[in-house]
């Protein structure tokens, strides 16, 4: 929760507004998908880890009295992330270094990476 702290504080102190974004990886839903009542429970665990995950930011943006948006995207976290951005006119993306994909982070690369690599706003990186 690094990335919420470093955030909240800059839009406090620039007055900006906060954009919260917590994308469902699809592609973790995808591979559960053959299994019919599994993958259906998975979505709806990933979905409420969203969920739970922005609540608490929002309550960390709310006790710095700092305006935000809350949204939850289902997708692959990296083109979501850009998308948006696209099209929300984001001055600065404040990520974690470490994300939640484990050993794939290594194989294939991390979300952070691919996000700094499309985006044309500046990235911070807040390491835990």
């Amino acid at each position: 929760m690094e990335a919420v702290e470093q955030g909240v504080m800059i839009a406090d102190r620039f007055g900006g507004t906060i954009h919260f974004l917590n994308v469902v990886d699809v592609g973790t839903e995808m591979s559960a998908s053959g299994v019919g009542h599994i993958a259906d429970e998975l979505s709806k665990s990933l979905e409420q880890m969203a969920d739970d995950a922005l609540t608490d930011a929002e309550s960390r943006a709310e006790d710095a009295d700092v305006p935000y948006e809350r949204t939850i995207l289902e997708g692959l976290p990296h083109e979501a992330t850009v998308e948006y951005s696209d099209g929300h006119d984001i001055d600065l993306i404040v990520m974690g270094a470490t994300g939640q994909s484990g050993i794939k982070e290594h194989l294939l690369g991390s979300t952070t990476d691919r996000v700094t690599q499309s985006v044309d706003s500046s990235v911070l990186i807040a390491r835990p």
